[in-house]
């Protein structure tokens, strides 16, 4: 039989000396950890006021619009004014979602769906802008993955009303 070697104790503290050689991590993780939500509320800001523009110019200059949808960009699942209006739809009540904190994890993975599909159905895409979307698409993925912070909407109604989550 091999040796198998378990501790005794299996909630025994540190070797001091690995205390020591960590303690100088750990007060920049308790600051940086206290900036998270100032974070993500950074990025739910620059994510949905670049989102939220471009459904404010759709909205603006409809019959471009529409042209754009039928001519330029290869959405073919759905009819091109179906296309346009549902893109249109996201890039306007999503940002406002993200930006609150409202709707957990929703608006995040929504608004990636909406960066895909715009990078996917565009012909040419210029470096510059692909680097835009992949940006953005990065912030969603974070924000979908970790949550919107402590700033967020839902947070707040969580901790007035816990029984929310049953």
């Amino acid at each position: 039989m091999a040796n198998i070697i378990t501790p005794a104790n299996t909630s025994a503290a540190a070797p001091g000396w690995l205390c020591l050689a960590l303690r100088p991590f750990h007060g920049p993780n308790a600051r940086l950890d206290a900036l998270q939500s100032v974070a993500a509320l950074a990025a739910r800001g620059f994510v949905a006021e670049a989102f939220f523009k471009s459904g404010l110019t759709k909205l603006h200059d409809w019959d471009t619009t529409l042209a754009l949808f039928q001519d330029e960009y290869s959405v073919s699942l759905v009819p091109h004014q179906v296309a346009a209006v549902m893109g249109t739809g996201g890039e306007l009540v999503l940002p406002v979602l993200l930006l609150l904190g409202l709707g957990g994890r929703f608006a995040p993975l929504g608004l990636s769906f909406v960066n895909l599909v715009a990078v996917v159905s565009l012909s040419e895409i210029a470096p510059a802008a692909l680097q835009q979307h992949v940006t953005w698409g990065v912030l969603l993925v974070a924000l979908a993955l970790f949550g919107s912070g402590r700033w967020a909407l839902d947070s707040l109604l969580l901790r007035r009303w816990p029984g929310l989550t049953r």
